[in-house]
């Protein structure tokens, strides 16, 4: 087939699901609903626990992923999900398309969406939490968004083969595999609390190192050297510092100006009694008294 087939087939795809997604009001406000209460309610959990500004990125990153993640995926999911519940599937495989153009037009469709999700929901962090998320730049949040689709595009493809195979049976997956995958990526905490079997399972999911890198220019350290072959802005940084010295050596280098006296305490200023004066009280006899009761000169 040529590439104009190609292309024209992906294009009937994606034209069917974004007609499908235009006329049904209710799907397209579910989501919208979920992403924006799931921000809402974690961005004031944040404010209500007092964590710092580093803390309540690395959360509201989590919630972004989160959201951008589950909705590409269910588009992606729902181009099988949809003919299995109208008892169409066959007619879709009459069609002359093939998976590859059922799953990459549903998938364009849902980079469109999960790109308006997160557009959405950066200018609602932006004006309620003063969470600004093009702060480290056009690249890091672009690097941070391809990884997030093509998570979607992965689990939503093994979505559409559990419910080829196994039919309505496996519809539970399209929402349940998305949250796994999530939680092993470490989506509201870093993957070193988890054990290290599990945080092994983590460091083979490649979500886990775009979150890494684009939490790490929040100010949040990196729990890897090189998330995406590079170094990391916030280790770079620490790896320039100079090493501390000891206190001992640095006392001994400073310039004798910077060199201070010792305080003194106030209780030092006050006057003392003379030595003579106590030496002349302890020279002095004690008076014995008689047995008169009369003391003797």
């Amino acid at each position: 087939m040529s590439w104009r087939a190609e292309l024209l087939a992906t294009y009937a795809v994606a034209a069917r699901n974004m007609v499908m997604g235009v006329r049904n009001v209710f799907f397209f406000f579910e989501l919208l609903f979920w992403p924006i209460v799931g921000v809402l309610s974690i961005g004031l959990m944040t404010r209500f626990l007092g964590l710092t500004p580093e803390q309540g990125a690395f959360v509201l990153v989590g919630t972004l992923a989160l959201s951008i993640v589950n909705v590409c995926q269910l588009e992606v999911a729902y181009a099988m999900l949809l003919d299995v519940w109208s008892k169409s599937v066959k007619h879709q495989f009459m069609a002359p398309i093939g998976i590859r153009h059922l799953t990459v037009g549903a998938w364009l469709i849902g980079v469109l969406r999960g790109f308006v999700i997160f557009v959405l929901l950066a200018m609602l962090a932006a004006w309620a939490f003063d969470f600004h998320v093009l702060a480290p730049g056009v690249g890091p949040v672009a690097a941070f968004l391809a990884g997030c689709f093509l998570t979607s595009l992965v689990v939503g493809v093994l979505v559409c083969a559990l419910v080829t195979l196994f039919g309505n049976r496996a519809e539970a997956f399209a929402w349940a595999s998305v949250n796994l995958v999530l939680v092993l990526a470490g989506i509201y905490y870093p993957i070193s609390v988890l054990p290290k079997p599990v945080a092994a399972i983590a460091a083979a999911i490649p979500l886990t190192y775009f979150l890494d890198a684009y939490r790490s220019h929040f100010g949040f350290p990196s729990e890897f050297p090189r998330p995406l072959g590079l170094p990391c802005r916030h280790r770079a940084r620490a790896a320039e510092r100079p090493p501390p010295q000891d206190v001992g050596v640095a006392r001994a280098t400073a310039p004798s100006t910077l060199r201070r006296s010792p305080a003194r305490c106030p209780s030092s200023t006050r006057t003392r009694r003379k030595p003579g004066r106590a030496r002349r009280r302890r020279s002095r006899p004690a008076r014995r008294s008689g047995p008169s009761g009369c003391a003797r000169s």
